[in-house]
C-alpha cells in the first residue's frame, strides 16, 4: 500500500469518528452535560490511557512542543466546539469546524510561508467559504435556533484551533503517536484541576449509560483515535490535502443527525453542505499531493 493511499486511509476514518463526534457532542451538549463536563470527560479518560506513556516516551525537551499542540488541537479545539454544540446543531459544527478547517490551514500556510494557492485549490475555498457565508447568513437572518450564530462563530474558532495543530505536527514532524499522547496528558494536567475547582458541572446528573458514551467516544474515538489518524494523514498527504478532505463530514454529520437525533435540515442549510462537500472534494482529489514526511 503506497504512503498516499495510506493517508487517504487514514483521513477517511478521521471523517467517519468527527462525523459522529459531532451527533454525539450535540446530544451531550443538548442533554445534561455542561461544555466543562464534556472536556473533563475527553480529557480525563484520554490522560487514563496516554499519561504513563507519555511519561515514558516522550522527551523532557519535547515538552514546550507537546504544550503547543495541546493548547491548539486539545484545549482551544474542544472547549470551544463544546461551547457551540450548546447553540448550534451538528449540520453547523459540521461546516464551520470541518469546512473551515481547509480555509484556516491555507490561510496559515499563506501567512506563514508564502504558500502558492493552484487554481484547483483556490476553486475548492471558494466553493467551500460560499457555502460558510450561506449557512452564517442564515444564522443571522433566519435562524432555525436561536444564538445559532454564537455557536457558528465558536466553531469557525475551532477549526482555526485545530488547522494550527495540524501545521505544527507536519512543521515539528512529531509522530502521530506522541502528538496523541502529549494532547492527551498536557490537557489533562492543565484541565482537570480547574474543572475541579471553579467550573459548572453537571456530570454528577447523568445516567451511567451518558457517561459511558460521551467517555468512550470523546475520550477515545475523538481525542486519541482521530487526533492520531489526523497527524497521520498530515503527514503521509500533506496538511492542505487532509484538511480540505475533512470538508466532507458536514454532509455525512447532516444526515446522521437528521436520522439518529432528528435534527431537520433546512433547504439553505442543505445547500450549503453540498457547496462546502463540492469544494472538499475539488481540494482533496487534487493531484501531486505533498511529499510524505517521516515521522520520529
Amino acid at each position: 500500500m503506497s504512503e498516499v493511499l495510506k493517508g487517504r486511509l487514514a483521513v477517511a476514518l478521521v471523517v467517519v469518528c468527527w462525523s459522529g463526534f459531532n451527533i454525539v457532542s450535540r446530544f451531550g451538549s443538548t442533554g445534561t452535560f455542561t461544555a466543562f463536563d464534556l472536556g473533563a470527560l475527553r480529557f480525563g479518560v484520554s490522560a487514563a490511557i496516554a499519561l504513563p506513556f507519555f511519561l515514558r516516551l516522550v522527551p523532557r525537551r519535547e515538552w514546550p512542543r507537546h504544550a503547543a499542540l495541546a493548547a491548539c488541537g486539545g484545549l482551544g479545539y474542544a472547549l470551544l466546539v463544546y461551547s457551540g454544540f450548546q447553540f448550534a446543531p451538528s449540520a453547523h459544527a459540521g461546516v464551520f469546524v470541518n469546512g473551515g478547517i481547509p480555509l484556516w490551514t491555507v490561510i496559515l500556510l499563506a501567512a506563514g510561508a508564502g504558500f502558492p494557492l493552484s487554481r484547483r485549490v483556490l476553486s475548492a475555498l471558494l466553493l467551500s467559504s460560499a457555502g460558510l457565508l450561506l449557512i452564517g447568513a442564515e444564522s443571522l437572518l433566519a435562524p432555525q435556533h436561536p444564538g445559532s450564530w454564537a455557536g457558528d462563530l465558536l466553531f469557525f474558532a475551532a477549526a482555526g484551533c485545530w488547522a494550527a495543530f495540524g501545521l505544527l505536527t507536519r512543521r515539528w514532524q512529531i509522530a502521530p503517536q506522541r502528538a496523541v499522547l502529549g494532547i492527551a496528558s498536557i490537557s489533562a494536567v492543565i484541565y482537570l484541576p480547574a474543572y475541579l475547582a471553579f467550573l459548572p458541572k453537571a456530570i454528577g446528573q447523568a445516567s451511567w449509560q451518558d457517561l459511558l458514551l460521551q467517555g468512550v467516544y470523546q475520550g477515545v474515538v475523538a481525542a486519541m483515535l482521530a487526533a492520531g489518524m489526523f497527524s497521520y494523514a498530515t503527514q503521509k498527504i500533506g496538511a492542505s490535502q487532509a484538511a480540505m478532505a475533512l470538508a466532507l463530514v458536514p454532509a455525512v454529520s447532516a444526515v446522521g443527525a437528521s436520522l439518529l437525533i432528528d435534527e431537520a435540515i433546512s433547504p439553505t442549510a442543505a445547500v450549503g453542505i453540498l457547496i462546502v462537500s463540492a469544494g472538499a472534494l475539488l481540494g482533496a482529489l487534487q493531484r501531486n499531493p505533498a511529499p510524505a514526511a517521516a515521522g520520529r
